[in-house]
């Protein structure tokens, strides 16, 4: 697999100077716009040359060894092209193509035509109907269609969180999603009709690549079930994942999407419990969660303590809370006194009201007492952005969840902008909502719990 996200050279066949044409867009990526310093081929008709790649009529033409083909071409001419791959000793293509089992009696029967010359050369499919692969680490990137901008975009940071998309579409959404986080992408497959390559085999890889922290999928259908249990199963990273097909309108519409009946949705629930995976309810998660992963502990424990300047959000997070099956933290009478003697708050049960009046120190009092309290598993923070210094004690709090072992989703009451402005600046994991925020708690909970439930497994396998 790694081969497909870092290759030493590449082919594009399908690249032409033709107007419009997808291929050359690779081709200029790589060569113009990228980093990425490997050595790229274009195979058209004519021999000729694309933005700087060196062109030839066949891909045995090509002089020199080739790591990964990627096809874009009319998807007739697609099993004559990996043909020749299997000649030329290619063992991994990428068929961005789309017309295949999607398209009809013909378009299955071709897609059985490419299974069959991948078997038997031993060569490994991504696609067809594909958008393709980024390393944000290699700076290596086949999407078609990308600009100058996108691709600085992509590349500008690595990141930790690795996706596995089925539709190339969903790509764009989560990538220009990360451009205003503090989190960013590290790995992303579009894996299209999986003809080969299916969502269980990029998890194995995943879960054995050190640079992906949490995994995220779109997916349209699950290829063989077992297998992608198994393989979950082995995952010790969160993973998320985001599904259609809910409905009956919606399984159609994935159907002739990806070709891929969009399997029972009951059954896909009880698949993710029995698999330990998160299912999303919103594409926004898949880049709005991750974070709580990144840069929190796991939350452990149900109970949670909430302190606003606004007793308005107390009762709206209490509501959140509840209705996400967490609870509201009982403090004891020994810890409301210990809290009492911070400052001038205006109450000390929880939710606890901090007034518009506190200094730093009190802040750090109060996150000391709450986060060694035992009668705690988790905060949510709402403080208003009155003043610079409760930026810098959030940056505080966050070094001291790291200590304490406990998490918070930190909620700063703002318009979205104002909060994004504060998050990149001060690199701070702030949701932008408070449902976004309890949901992140609500998924760390979960994610524990699936942990917890891997390790018992993998002892009694090991047993």
């Amino acid at each position: 697999m790694e081969t497909f996200f870092n290759p030493r050279s590449v082919a594009v066949v399908g690249a032409s100077n033709s107007p419009f044409n997808l291929g050359s867009t690779i081709c200029r990526s790589l060569k113009e716009f990228s980093p990425w310093n490997g050595d790229v081929f274009a195979v058209n008709r004519k021999a000729e040359d694309v933005f700087g790649c060196p062109g030839y009529a066949s891909v045995t033409d090509i002089p020199q060894e080739v790591e990964l083909a990627v096809i874009i071409t009319p998807a007739a001419v697609v099993p004559q092209f990996i043909e020749q791959c299997a000649e030329k000793g290619i063992k991994h293509v990428i068929i961005e193509s789309s017309g295949f089992s999607e398209g009809g009696e013909q378009g299955r029967a071709m897609q059985r035509r490419l299974d069959e010359i991948a078997r038997e050369s031993g060569m490994r499919i991504i696609g067809p109907n594909c958008l393709g692969v980024l390393d944000t680490s290699s700076k290596f990137c086949c999407f078609y269609g990308v600009t100058k901008d996108d691709v600085e975009t992509f590349c500008r940071n690595t990141g930790s969180i690795s996706f596995i998309i089925q539709s190339g579409g969903i790509v764009v959404i989560i990538l220009e999603s990360f451009s205003m986080d503090v989190v960013k992408a590290n790995k992303i497959v579009s894996i299209g009709n999986k003809s080969d390559i299916d969502e269980a085999d990029v998890l194995e890889y995943f879960q054995k690549d050190d640079s992906t922290e949490v995994i995220g999928m779109y997916l349209e259908n699950i290829k063989d079930g077992r297998k992608f249990i198994e393989a979950a199963r082995k995952v010790k990273k969160p993973i998320l994942a985001f599904k259609v097909g809910r409905t009956g309108e919606g399984a159609r519409a994935a159907m002739s999407h990806t070709a891929g009946m969009a399997n029972n949705d009951s059954i896909f629930d009880r698949a993710c419990r029995q698999a330990g995976i998160i299912r999303v309810n919103a594409i926004s998660e898949l880049h709005s969660l991750p974070k709580i992963f990144t840069h929190m502990p796991s939350l452990k424990g149900k109970r949670i303590a909430v302190f606003t300047n606004s007793g308005a959000f107390g009762g709206i997070t209490a509501d959140l809370l509840v209705g996400a099956g967490l609870e509201m933290a009982r403090l004891s009478p020994k810890t409301q006194e210990k809290l009492s003697k911070t400052g001038q708050l205006f109450n000390v049960a929880n939710p606890i009201d901090l007034g518009p009046a506190i200094s730093m120190q009190t802040f750090l009092e109060i996150f000391d007492i709450l986060l060694s309290s035992d009668e705690v598993d988790g905060l949510l923070p709402v403080p208003s952005l009155w003043h610079p210094m409760v930026i810098e004690a959030i940056v505080e709090l966050v070094k001291k969840c790291r200590h304490y072992g406990k998490p918070a989703a930190i909620y700063t009451p703002n318009a979205v902008h104002k909060t994004v402005t504060y998050r990149n600046n001060y690199n701070i994991p702030i949701f932008e909502s408070p449902e976004e925020a309890v949901r992140a708690l609500q998924v760390s909970y979960e994610n524990a719990r699936y942990t917890a439930m891997k390790e018992v497994l993998q002892e009694l396998n090991a047993a």
